[in-house]
């Protein structure tokens, strides 16, 4: 790996583990504080909330300085704000702590996705940008599980200790071994914030939030549908959850070779469709548990192929807001997490068995796609457009 891009792995390692590491605590966490477990659920959507309100937030505000100093002082943030989770002495400062660390979430990652892909070589930005993001499912192979593990077994403050400890490694690495690239020159934040006028922006936001809906409503619900549905045993799904991480990981690398190779748009459809099929089979096979475990990896896989993707379209058609751009991916992400968990749910209030959240994440995964296919429909028009024109000109 490229040492320029360690510090930027790090940090989606710490991202990672506080924002997954939240659905295995929340029982600790609950009797601890003595609420119920519901209730302490909207501790995962503050974190959400959070990145939604930050990302785009943080971005206006920093963009004029360096990336060097904007990601170390999103880390600085990041930090401070899981200590304070570890100390928090009620619920609703936990809730207001887990808030403001969801902060600096989509900053971090739209920044450092330009950074990653000004220092790769030619050809090869996505794939930079993959190993960023390769520390997210490093953290869902490892870092969560050793979280939960920590927390059943110790305290959950401890988990966050957890968490904090990855921060400050970060800020170390970012310190000594992030390339200093310059800050944007005579920036115009009206001219940056005049992306979100564009009909091409909302397609791509509209393709993220309601496509990778369609892993959520898988993950949100594949503890009780490894349970229930394959006959695991509860002590299991610790290790079939690194087994989707393993796939995740998988994933993110084969999704970032794509999107060097082939457009972003052409990419992103191709995947979207593949995790409309993979959910599909999902559905039918999970009552298998050879073929639930084949699928959990190869969904975790597809699933996540698409993270270079989606991000490096972001950034090629924002030119000159790409940061602002790939951080409102990130929020839009986050917007994905909360709809799938929500729609996913809603077979279940109806009695139907956990299987069903799979069709519902096949159908948001196919819509989508349907995005996809119409941003490449629209970017090719406007190349019809400009060739005819350059013709016209010529002749």
């Amino acid at each position: 790996m490229n040492k320029n891009l360690l510090p930027l792995t790090l940090g989606g390692l710490g991202i990672g583990i506080t924002e997954f590491v939240m659905m295995g605590l929340l029982p600790d966490i609950a009797k601890d504080l003595t609420v119920s477990i519901p209730k302490a659920g909207h501790l995962i959507s503050a974190y959400a909330l959070g990145v939604v309100i930050g990302a785009p937030l943080l971005i206006m505000i920093a963009g004029k300085y360096p990336p060097k100093k904007i990601l170390i002082a999103l880390m600085v943030m990041f930090t401070a704000f899981n200590a304070f989770s570890a100390f928090a002495p009620t619920f609703n400062t936990l809730f207001i702590a887990r808030l403001l660390s969801g902060l600096p979430h989509g900053a971090f990652f739209g920044v450092g996705s330009v950074v990653a892909s000004r220092i790769a070589k030619k050809g090869k930005e996505a794939q930079a940008v993959s190993l960023m993001f390769m520390g997210l499912t490093i953290a869902n192979i490892v870092g969560v599980p050793l979280g939960t593990f920590i927390g059943h077994n110790f305290s959950w403050r401890i988990s966050f200790a957890v968490v904090v400890a990855v921060g400050l490694i970060t800020l170390l690495s970012l310190k000594l071994w992030l390339p200093a690239l310059e800050a944007a020159k005579n920036r115009d934040l009206k001219a940056e914030l005049s992306f979100f006028k564009k009909r091409e922006a909302w397609i791509i936001i509209l393709m993220i939030s309601i496509g990778t809906g369609g892993l959520f409503t898988w993950y949100s619900y594949i503890a009780p549908l490894m349970t229930d549905v394959a006959g695991f045993s509860p002590e299991s799904v610790t290790y079939i959850l690194m087994l989707a991480g393993l796939g995740m990981m998988a994933g993110n690398f084969i999704g970032g070779l794509l999107a060097d190779k082939y457009s972003p748009a052409k990419a992103s459809a191709v995947l979207l469709l593949a995790m409309v099929v993979a959910l599909t089979i999902v559905h039918f096979v999970s009552g298998n548990q050879v073929f639930a475990l084949v699928m959990t990896f190869i969904t975790g896989a597809v699933a996540f192929s698409l993270a270079a993707p989606i991000q490096m379209l972001m950034i090629q058609s924002a030119k000159g807001s790409e940061m602002l751009a790939a951080s409102a991916s990130q929020a839009s992400f986050n917007i994905g997490n909360a709809l799938g968990a929500f729609f996913g749910g809603l077979p279940l209030v109806y009695g139907f068995d956990y299987t069903s959240p799979a069709y519902v994440g096949a159908a948001m995964a196919l819509i989508g796609a349907f995005f996809a296919f119409w941003l490449i429909k629209s970017k090719s028009g406007k190349g019809s457009v400009a060739t005819a024109q350059k013709y016209v000109v010529m002749h």
